[in-house]
């Protein structure tokens, strides 16, 4: 144990902290009505007696599948207070993809959702020896809410840990092959919390609305909510009217969106119709948003919009772009994923692992106390991934002389077009400005002539149109014939990743054939 006189604290001790501090407000609004301060504590104590009474120890791996109901934060927050390894399954995954993390991640207990998870929670049992334990009443694995039920609520202590020790281990979507289990320490996530507290821009009176997983995305702003005295509203999903009545209702002041997801919002034909004027910050990022639909985000709800860039090997925030930077008569500017947080040193670096000029395009590469010590039992990518001294994020981006990054493209994603490179997000972002398209992703199809043939797939606002042909012009005008799309494809719906992202890999499995 490393010397105690100078132990760091841990997201565990923030959160007795909160807890401690505002004991009578309300934490959580929910389906079942409001829990205060207090009650959560009370909460996590008996969940945590009851998972250690159930056999969960610290360092254990526990592997969570639960859907959005407050039950998720006292297992998820119980697991923290045990020390032992939090492995969330995503709501969205498929039986594969939870089949390998149980077997990579040496999952040795599943807490999962009845409701939702039963019988995926017993494939999972055939498919590895994991003992479930059910977030309710399900034949064949103890009732953790009942067990919970049964113990006398304790005041909560944070357990006394090493910063360098694992605390989470998330896996990746595994859009460029087997999802990757990004090991996540105790100082990593404190670090990112406190880069929350410092760098994000808060309301004075924090009233965050939940619709993302709360096992994931969705619980990153719990805490941070929590130390400023603030409460939060928690949806079981994403649904645009349902978002709408909740703004509506309990006067969000904040959100946390992915761009799919306000896309969504902002082409829902019942948008006029509810009174959104509480929200202060809309809070988004996962993946790169169209600065012609957050230009149109802007007129229609003002200067609201707060970007944040990371990825799990360094969570939530490498950059950022305020509120007060979102110039809508720049969409460049709005093209922009910020300026680096100060607690961290990032470097824009080309293959050989030197810094570019500005202005010139570099692979965004980042250390410190953020970063990951790596992939979990995969030595050769965490090589690959920290060459140079560095972690490598895979996103290309440009630097301006004062300091905003723009980011170009993924690594994985720049196509190569009759010898000549192109970067997907710029072609996207031109037409992302067509009055007429909801969404759309760029990828290379094989092809004889071109090596990779530009091919844009693309999904149209409701009633609208556009053809082929005048898209193509659009971007042949903007960013000449090398970057127009050789193919145009018009879909009813992209397919999205579990995180929110348009799903390229599945697309070229589509459209490579």
């Amino acid at each position: 144990m490393q010397d105690m006189l100078h132990r760091p604290v841990s997201e565990a001790d923030l959160l007795v902290h909160a807890l401690r501090t505002f004991p009578e407000r309300v934490a959580f609004y929910h389906d079942n009505g409001t829990l205060t301060y207090a009650e959560f504590e009370a909460k996590i104590s008996q969940f945590a007696q009851a998972l250690e009474r159930l056999g969960v120890r610290s360092g254990e791996h526990l592997g969570v599948l639960c859907a959005n109901r407050i039950e998720t934060l006292f297992v998820t927050n119980a697991a923290n207070m045990l020390g032992a390894c939090l492995v969330p399954l995503h709501p969205r995954g498929s039986a594969g993809d939870h089949a390998y993390v149980i077997q990579d991640a040496q999952i040795s207990t599943l807490v999962y959702d009845p409701k939702y998870f039963a019988a995926r929670a017993k494939e999972l049992r055939q498919a590895g020896s994991v003992r479930l334990i059910s977030l309710g009443a399900d034949q064949g694995a103890p009732n953790l809410i009942e067990e919970a039920g049964a113990c006398a609520p304790t005041k909560l202590r944070a357990p006394d840990v090493e910063p360098h020790a694992m605390c989470r281990l998330s896996y990746s979507g595994g859009t460029t092959g087997a999802p990757k289990g990004i090991v996540g320490t105790y100082g990593m996530m404190l670090t990112k919390t406190m880069i929350q507290l410092t760098d994000w821009e808060w309301p004075a009176d924090v009233r965050q609305l939940v619709c993302a997983p709360l096992s994931h995305a969705g619980g990153s702003t719990v805490l941070p909510t929590l130390m400023q005295g603030g409460s939060l509203i928690v949806l079981q999903a994403f649904e645009p009217e349902a978002v709408f009545r909740a703004i509506e209702r309990h006067k969000i002041t904040c959100v946390l969106l992915v761009p799919t997801m306000i896309y969504a919002l902002l082409d829902h034909p019942d948008f006029v119709k509810y009174d959104l004027s509480s929200l202060e910050v809309v809070y988004y990022g996962a993946s790169p948003m169209s600065p012609a639909r957050l230009r149109e985000g802007i007129q229609k709800l003002g200067r609201v919009f707060f970007q944040f860039y990371g990825q799990t090997e360094a969570p939530m925030t490498i950059s950022v772009l305020r509120r007060a930077d979102h110039d809508p008569s720049s969409l460049p500017r709005l093209a922009s994923c910020g300026r680096p947080v100060p607690w961290i040193r990032v470097a824009l670096l080309d293959d050989e692992c030197a810094e570019v000029a500005d202005g010139q395009a570099g692979e965004i590469c980042v250390r410190g106390p953020l970063v990951t010590p790596g992939y979990w039992r995969k030595a050769e990518e965490t090589k690959v991934a920290f060459g140079g001294g560095w972690l490598h994020t895979g996103d290309i981006a440009v630097r301006q002389p004062d300091g905003f990054l723009r980011i170009v493209d993924r690594k994985k994603d720049m196509i190569i077009s009759g010898g000549f490179n192109v970067f997907a997000r710029e072609v996207e972002d031109v037409l992302s400005e067509h009055v007429a398209v909801a969404n759309c992703a760029v990828i290379g199809v094989p092809d004889s002539r071109w090596g990779e043939a530009v091919t844009a797939v693309v999904m149209l606002k409701p009633g609208a149109q556009a053809s082929a042909e005048e898209l193509i012009e659009l971007v042949r005008e903007r960013k000449g014939p090398v970057q127009a799309p050789k193919i145009v494809k018009f879909v009813d719906e992209l397919p999205i990743t579990g995180l929110g992202k348009p799903d390229k890999k599945a697309l070229r499995a589509i459209y490579a054939k």
